[in-house]
């Protein structure tokens, strides 16, 4: 019979032999985000340069990626899907399509770095489960944490992030590549708060609708498909009440912003991220995860020498993480005690880790 120390001591080595058997993981985990929010900087400075029809550009990048995702997939194929099913994919496929559509154009006004973090305010839906659900005992924390989200917005939208506004910054200014990003309001803050709710809300519906991977992989397909459809019409009408493009500026490498946001702003980061949530369980609204766009952001905003104050940007995205944790601090729970399990009876890869809550 094993002594407490020696069951103790082995807890302990097989937690530090499963943290590093998550490290390559981990590490690809944070490449491909660098690489989607790379996409995303590349998007900003071609449609700021070019002055290129947003909802065109998006659909000119999910057409594609729809028909690579139905060729991978192959959504037609082994179990036929139910109407339970495919219907509420299709009906996903017109909320993500509202989704890219606000992104993209909270990525042209609001910069990259805004549009990014407002991605994570798909966490107040946590508040909303415990308002409708009745998990009163969290209700305040949870209240807190958006208090805490709408504190790090509205210091986003007085440019707190950005070397010209921010009060904590130390320099006067730099001289942008990239054009000078202006303060905003908050009702400009709107669009990309929008867009994150969007986007948590599509996450939600894509876990009710399938808990095992494979079939999420084949409806997320026919929700890409559904969403070409109905980005369509808006597209063209686009094109005809839109502006034409200057074709005077010479925009280099102007195929790079549709190949990147095709190859890893759609495709690459979905599949990464279904790994992440599975394997690592790191949802895409929690802490975890804006540590690791966090970082990428930092990196990029110095490679394109954009008007940025780290300073008022650790500060923004401090308050953020917080309230974000204090928002899903259910889920949070939930998902220790389900990590806690997996260590003491198997590999996380044989379950599906899933948060009660919409983060």
């Amino acid at each position: 019979m094993m002594s407490p120390r020696q069951v103790s001591d082995n807890r302990a080595s097989s937690s530090d032999s499963f943290k590093l058997r998550q490290t390559p993981l981990r590490i690809i985990h944070f490449i491909a985000n660098f690489l989607r929010i790379w996409s995303v900087y590349s998007m900003y400075h071609y449609l700021s340069l070019s002055g290129a029809p947003v909802v065109l550009f998006i659909f000119s990048c999910v057409a594609p990626s729809a028909v690579i995702f139905l060729v991978l997939q192959k959504p037609w194929r082994g179990r036929p899907l139910s109407n339970a099913q495919a219907i509420p994919s299709m009906i996903n496929g017109a909320i993500t399509a509202l989704y890219f559509i606000l992104w993209v154009k909270s990525v042209k006004s609001c910069g990259p770095l805004r549009a990014v973090l407002g991605e994570y305010s798909g966490a107040v839906l946590g508040v909303l489960s415990a308002a409708l659900y009745g998990h009163q005992v969290h209700i305040w924390r949870k209240v807190g944490g958006l208090i805490a989200m709408l504190v790090s917005f509205y210091l986003l939208s007085e440019g707190w992030a950005m070397a010209t506004y921010s009060p904590l910054s130390f320099r006067d200014g730099l001289d942008s590549k990239i054009g000078n990003e202006s303060g905003l309001g908050l009702k400009d803050m709107a669009v990309p708060i929008c867009a994150g709710i969007l986007s948590a809300v599509r996450r939600v519906i894509a876990r009710r609708v399938s808990l095992k991977n494979q079939m999420k992989r084949r409806l997320h397909a026919i929700s890409i498909a559904s969403a070409t459809c109905f980005m369509f019409p808006v597209a063209m009408w686009d094109v005809i009440l839109g502006k034409a493009p200057d074709s005077s500026r010479e925009l280099p490498l102007s195929v790079w912003p549709y190949f990147s946001t095709i190859a890893f702003g759609v495709i690459l980061i979905f599949y990464i991220e279904s790994i992440a949530e599975e394997r690592l369980l790191v949802v895409f609204s929690s802490p975890r995860h804006l540590m690791v766009a966090g970082g990428s952001v930092i990196l990029l905003e110095i490679l394109y020498k954009m008007d940025f104050s780290l300073e008022g940007f650790l500060v923004c995205c401090t308050i953020l993480g917080c309230g974000i944790h204090e928002a899903t601090s259910l889920g949070h729970i939930q998902r220790d005690c389900s990590s806690a399990l997996d260590l003491s009876e198997g590999p996380p890869g044989d379950q599906i880790q899933m948060s009660s809550l919409p983060t």
